[in-house]
């Protein structure tokens, strides 16, 4: 299976400062992970939209797997009370 690269968008980096940082260490770990499996074992995709999601303690990694360009794009992550509201 070819590795996928890994991109964020730019409010990712909002997401992250206000994680503590020994979770933002085990957060970017499982994202390095994606880019070997994005489909692995606890990824859900989102009903009605082309994303999916992943755990991470109680944080959730919400990304868009682009299979025709081997690009997953992190979209958001954020505590497990949040990831899911609009703004």
């Amino acid at each position: 299976m070819a590795s996928y690269s890994v991109s964020f968008k730019k409010s990712v980096a909002k997401d992250l400062r206000s994680i503590p940082n020994k979770d933002i260490r085990r957060i970017l770990e499982r994202i390095d992970l994606l880019a070997e499996n994005p489909r692995a074992e606890g990824c859900i995709k989102l009903s009605g939209q082309e994303r999916y999601r992943v755990r991470q303690g109680v944080f959730r990694i919400v990304y868009e797997i682009r299979d025709n360009e081997l690009v997953i794009m992190v979209v958001k992550v954020a505590h497990r009370s949040q990831v899911y509201k609009t703004s």
